[in-house]
């Protein structure tokens, strides 16, 4: 079965609209004006939304996505940041961080298991500078 789209696939800028619909289990039909519901995931292609539900089921992980779409890093990210502007908003808009939360300071053996880690390739680059920046530097 195939997907409404929103807009007219011949000319691409007409609105779709659908004058009758029937249910399959009882057969009952309804006829009348009705437009497909709008928001912000109605603009996203199929892939998109392929993508927003692996980011769901990943738990907005992007390194367990790394594995389940076995895409980079970067790409996950870029095709993410194009999903966030599509659907309306700019990505990259980082919060600033709360005054009252406090980073830990980088004892010398949590730098060094990170460090382990990222030579054993049990984390990556990235896992690697993510874990590194939760912590603030020593005085």
């Amino acid at each position: 079965m195939n997907l409404l789209p929103s807009q007219c696939p011949i000319c691409d800028s007409g609105e779709v609209v659908v004058t009758h619909f029937r249910c399959e289990a009882c057969g009952s039909a309804v006829e009348g004006r009705f437009v497909p519901e709008r928001g912000a995931f109605a603009s996203l292609s199929p892939e998109q939304m392929r993508f927003v539900e692996v980011f769901v089921k990943c738990e907005g992980r992007l390194n367990r996505m790394e594995a389940e779409l076995d895409l980079s890093y970067p790409t996950i990210r870029g095709r993410l940041n194009e999903i966030i502007q599509r659907m309306g908003y700019e990505p990259g808009r980082d919060e600033p961080e709360p005054p009252q939360r406090r980073r830990r300071v980088l004892s010398e053996n949590e730098r060094r298991r990170i460090l382990d880690d990222l030579e054993t390739g049990r984390i990556t680059p990235d896992q690697a500078m993510q874990q590194l920046s939760e912590f603030s530097k020593g005085d």
